[in-house]
């Protein structure tokens, strides 16, 4: 009985020291706890020496308490710290094995997406919390009032979450009404809701690529393009990582042999520039590109 008190004790005070707050019901409700039983608890830890915070009805305790001052001088980062550390280990080659190893062990202790949301949207950041814990736990969860720019309707989408992309901004799923893996934009999603159930299609999470111009997907499709001078510049400032994969070809020619997810992105930046650019390969790339010529001289034509 005493350990089970001090398990739920301790899951409290894990919460209530997260980068976010909390409200009594929905402390009540992660915990499966009464309110009543929340209210002794955090009023235990205010009485053996916790700063308690309260803030618009939320809860958290102030890391300035002694015993937390006491630990973390000794183990810990402050979140700033461990922001810049992150920033840091980022420019390190991925081939460096110590970085890899500092970064897993930097992410198991800090949730960096809330950690950079939480400055710009409450909710948002909530809504990455409730998507780390389950891919932490495996569990399906509910985006409410997911905002489709495709359909162009707003509805709730029943997905197991399993990685994010492009810097937390996007959350990958396994829709099972769809039965497909398809990518999600975090700032769409009305509410996430942790389910009690765990991950079914496991087995059908399939890893993803993405491409320098920042289209991600599971097919990759290979181009070849021939750049001049100005195109190089521009790809360059524009998509920095292109610098490791350009080839010179001669003094004012460069190579580019990539795989890319979807034609849009390469397509948008070969079509802008396309007096100094020449598609090398591929057909499919080709075709692509002229189905957008033929679109665009009727469009503007009439």
């Amino acid at each position: 009985m005493e350990l089970g008190i001090f398990e739920r004790q301790l899951k409290l005070m894990v919460l209530l020291t997260q980068n976010r707050s909390y409200t009594v019901d929905e402390l009540a409700a992660k915990l499966n706890m009464s309110r009543r039983t929340v209210y002794r608890y955090i009023e235990l830890f205010r009485e053996i020496g916790f700063v308690v915070m309260k803030q618009d009805e939320c809860y958290r305790l102030d890391k300035e308490s002694s015993f937390f001052r006491e630990i973390t001088q000794l183990i810990h980062f402050t979140e700033d710290e461990a922001l810049t550390l992150r920033y840091v280990l980022d420019t390190l080659s991925e081939t460096d094995v110590r970085a890899r190893q500092l970064r897993r062990k930097l992410e198991r202790i800090y949730d960096f997406g809330i950690l950079n949301a939480i400055e710009t949207n409450r909710e948002q950041a909530d809504n990455l919390q409730n998507l780390y814990e389950a891919m932490k736990l495996h569990k399906q969860v509910i985006l409410h009032d997911y905002s489709s720019a495709n359909s162009n309707t707003t509805d709730n989408r029943l997905v197991e979450p399993y990685m994010f992309l492009q810097n937390h901004n996007e959350v990958r799923c396994y829709e099972l009404r769809s039965k497909q893996n398809k990518t999600f934009k975090v700032s769409r999603i009305g509410r996430v809701e942790i389910l009690n159930l765990s991950w079914a299609h496991e087995t059908e999470h399939m890893s993803i690529f993405t491409d320098l111009f920042e289209f991600s997907g599971e097919k990759r499709h290979p181009i070849k393009l021939r750049l001049g001078r100005l195109a190089t510049n521009l790809l360059k400032e524009e998509y920095p990582r292109a610098a490791s994969y350009l080839v010179s070809e001669d003094e004012d020619h460069w190579l580019l042999s990539i795989e890319v997810c979807s034609f849009h992105g390469v397509g948008r930046f070969v079509l802008g520039l396309s007096e100094d650019i020449e598609v090398l390969e591929s057909e499919d790339f080709r075709r692509f590109l002229s189905e957008k010529i033929h679109i665009l001289t009727k469009k503007f034509s009439s």
